[in-house]
């Protein structure tokens, strides 16, 4: 799987989306699910963007009501990660339990859980940065809720190598499964693998039926746990040319909007802080990809430090520009809102308490 950088090619991935079908598959290995996450988490474009597109077509919103969910709950997470900051590093609702350890089964680091789709998605991942979404449940209920994992450790994993790397829907999605962001644990046995990934397998410890979950030991296969090496590698410092008479738009690993004040004559600088990525490491293909997606931007410069060594070591005197997000809350200078999907913010327990307020906005469309 080859990921598009160039930004028009990513409009046209945009323009061909089909909601419908998305409905109907999306959760099947093979579905025909949009793969336009990478490029939302990376800000190249919007969750609002993506609905507006579609809206384009005259479908009925509610008959895509499922599709525009999906994409609502990415905007909540980040509600809740604006909301709640740091507190989503840890169990947000209630404590995880059945904790063992707090690394991560050597078996799914390895892709050697012995359980093919599993396995064979994780090699997949590797290479090319995608996984799809049930399949990162699966694999989320497998190190935690069966290898009794606390879920941070496997987390930060999954994060490092996602090209579509976001915080908040990782961290929040994986409590969800264990139960520490939801009422209940999330379970799938070998059948469900089995139907929605096409496999024919029984031989594996997750062919057993969910009542026998909540007695089930941890497996052989998942027994050796690891703590994965995730680091960072930034590209090399190098001195960058400011105009300190201009305003200066400010880019990161979360806004690489080509769209965004490109009528602004200004300075265009790409901050890539070593404090963000040491927190929150990704892969270097992770790191390359949002080198790739960045060269949409004209004039953009790349500076490796914090924040305030920038405006320091540049004298910046003009206007700073930069989106809001729960990463940059040490910018100063002038916050400009995200393109959100609907207008509701805040904190809300639960994602259908949000969709609740979301939906009576499709009525505007």
């Amino acid at each position: 799987m080859n990921w598009e950088t160039n930004y028009q090619s990513i409009l046209e991935k945009l323009e061909n989306i089909e909601p419908v079908k998305y409905a109907k598959t999306r959760n099947y290995i093979d579905g025909d699910v949009t793969k336009l996450s990478p490029y939302i988490s990376r800000g190249v474009i919007s969750t609002k963007q993506v609905l507006g597109q579609v809206l384009k077509t005259g479908v009925d919103v509610y008959s895509i009501e499922k599709f525009i969910q999906e994409f609502a709950w990415r905007d909540y997470w980040q509600q809740v990660w604006i909301n709640k900051g740091n507190l989503i590093d840890s169990d947000l609702k209630s404590i995880q339990q059945n904790v063992q350890n707090y690394q991560m089964p050597k078996a799914i680091v390895d892709a050697k859980t012995n359980i093919q789709a599993i396995d064979e998605a994780i090699e997949v991942f590797y290479k090319t940065g995608y996984l799809h979404n049930h399949v990162r449940m699966y694999i989320a209920s497998i190190a935690c809720n069966i290898g009794q994992s606390h879920w941070k450790v496997p987390a930060q994993w999954m994060y490092y190598h996602l090209l579509d790397a976001d915080w908040a829907s990782n961290a929040l999605s994986w409590q969800w499964v264990v139960g520490a962001n939801s009422n209940k644990k999330y379970y799938a046995n070998q059948q469900n693998i089995n139907k929605f990934c096409y496999t024919r397998e029984w031989r594996t410890f997750l062919n057993v039926s969910y009542d026998d979950f909540d007695t089930m030991g941890i497996p052989k296969e998942l027994e050796e746990i690891v703590d994965p090496s995730l680091s960072t590698s930034l590209p090399s410092k190098k001195e960058i040319k400011v105009d300190s008479s201009l305003p200066t738009c400010i880019y990161n690993f979360y806004n690489l909007d080509p769209a965004w004040k490109d009528k602004l004559e200004a300075n265009r600088v790409l901050l890539l802080e070593p404090s963000v990525f040491e927190k929150y490491p990704v892969s270097p293909h992770s790191i390359e990809f949002m080198l790739d997606l960045a060269n949409n931007i004209k004039g953009i410069q790349i500076y490796i430090g914090e924040f305030n060594e920038l405006i320091q070591e540049y004298d910046m005197r003009g206007d700073i520009y930069y989106k809001e997000h729960p990463l940059n809350g040490n910018y100063r200078g002038v916050e400009e809102s995200r393109d959100w999907l609907f207008s509701v913010k805040g904190y809300y327990p639960s994602f259908f308490a949000f969709w609740k307020k979301c939906r009576k906005e499709l009525k505007q469309y």
